[in-house]
């Protein structure tokens, strides 16, 4: 019996990124908008039980990586419980999380004792003010205050950083991401703006691509690629004299959707197949109304199937979902 997922163009599939809430404490302009947001019910959210029992049958299928999300994902409570259940399921090989950092320092040394493996932070700016503009809160101090108390646990590495250039971000902002990485060793990773913004407001001409933040770079600090890993998001790339390392995801302007292996699961139980889905597929529904294992890997086979070839972004007819980044889960 063929144990692993795979979809119709070949694919295996080996990542999950699953939301445990579609709240946030930020309101970032390219996820959110300023004020508004309808909130899942939240007796739609799976529990966490639930969650347990849908990863080990994604694990069982062949899913080794799983990443908890949100939302912001630190807002759930007690969220190293959950941590501390996925991190013991067997044949689980990488458990991560991607956090804002908010309430990341009274957290830390739970979710580490948890099992938490590889922690992603998400900073649009190292200016307070630029930071201010993009998440529409004045918390950097604090988020940094984050970054630093993940990092104490030398276990959890890579500790990577997250930044999604948004108008008007420019060669000074570059810089102190470029110190931050050489300096603490972190990965720093700029991300495309995607057109899954609350206000609906993205365009084409409003995305800062990956190689244009790299000239920015090169002007200063020469960089050398290092191979791609497969599957993977980021393209990588270390400062020639060796001293940390920069990442560029650019689903916009270079899409890897050739090799994508990765599901999203959002907070109320619904599959996607990609990041860009028109349809979901209900798992809460099976799940509660007493579906065995079986029937929900069926339902599961059936869906990644139908994966869709590429997200198709700013291509003629394309249609972004109808959720926005934060509802789906990052």
């Amino acid at each position: 019996m063929n144990v692993s997922l795979e979809d119709a163009h070949g694919r295996t599939i080996g990542d999950l990124r699953v939301s445990v809430t579609d709240r946030c404490n930020f309101r970032c302009h390219y996820c959110m908008p300023a004020e508004g947001m309808p909130w899942i019910d939240r007796g739609e959210i799976l529990t966490y039980a639930e969650i347990e029992r849908l990863v080990r049958i994604f694990v069982a299928l062949g899913v080794a990586d799983v990443r908890l999300t949100g939302g912001e994902p630190l807002v759930r409570r007690e969220l190293p419980s959950l941590v501390a259940r996925l991190a013991a399921i067997d044949g689980l090989e990488d458990l991560s999380l991607t956090t804002n950092g908010y309430l990341l320092a009274g957290q830390a040394e739970g979710l580490v004792a948890a099992g938490i493996d590889r922690v992603n932070v998400s900073i649009d700016s190292l200016a307070r003010a630029r930071f201010f503009e993009v998440t529409r809160r004045d918390a950097l101090d604090r988020v940094l205050a984050g970054l630093e108390a993940i990092a104490a646990f030398p276990a959890v590495r890579p500790i990577k950083v997250n930044a999604v250039p948004m108008p008007g971000f420019g060669e000074d902002d570059v810089l102190r991401f470029c110190e931050l990485a050489r300096e603490r060793r972190f990965q720093v990773r700029f991300i495309e703006f995607m057109p899954l913004d609350g206000g609906r407001a993205w365009r084409s001409e409003d995305v800062l691509s990956g190689a244009e933040v790299q000239a920015m770079i090169e002007r200063i600090h020469p960089l050398r690629e290092r191979p791609r890993e497969p599957h993977a998001t980021a393209r990588v790339f270390e400062f020639a004299d060796g001293e940390g390392e920069i990442g560029f995801i650019n689903p916009v302007s270079e899409p890897f959707c050739a090799d994508c292996n990765r599901l999203r699961l959002t907070a109320d139980g619904k599959l996607r197949t990609c990041l860009f889905s028109l349809h979901e597929t209900d798992l809460r529904g099976p799940l509660r109304d007493g579906a065995d294992d079986a029937e929900l890997e069926r339902i599961i086979r059936d869906a990644v199937w139908r994966k869709e070839l590429k997200h198709r972004i700013d291509e003629p007819g394309f249609r972004p979902p109808a959720r926005t980044m934060s509802a789906i889960g990052g």
